[in-house]
């Protein structure tokens, strides 16, 4: 199986008649288009957000590996702030 950021998404957050995990009550705020927000059993809550970067398509395949951790970080910050 192919894993990019759709197949991530439909895997943890859309399902077919499956038990749920994390179970409906624990999801405050569906993935959507950012990010989603889990109800943890502390009584805190977890924002999840996943993006996926490709050498050579989102990036040049000779970028230095600082750079592609700050647009890693830069895009995911922006997720969670929207």
């Amino acid at each position: 199986m192919a894993t990019n950021e759709f197949s991530l998404i439909e895997r943890y957050f859309h399902w077919q008649d499956q038990p749920r995990f994390p179970p409906l009550q624990a999801i405050a705020l569906g993935i959507g288009d950012d990010a989603a927000v889990l109800n943890m059993p502390s009584g805190k809550q977890l924002v999840v957000s996943t993006d996926t970067f490709i050498a050579g398509v989102h990036f040049p395949e000779d970028t230095a590996p600082h750079a592609i951790g700050h647009k890693a970080l830069a895009v995911n910050l922006s997720d969670l702030a929207a």
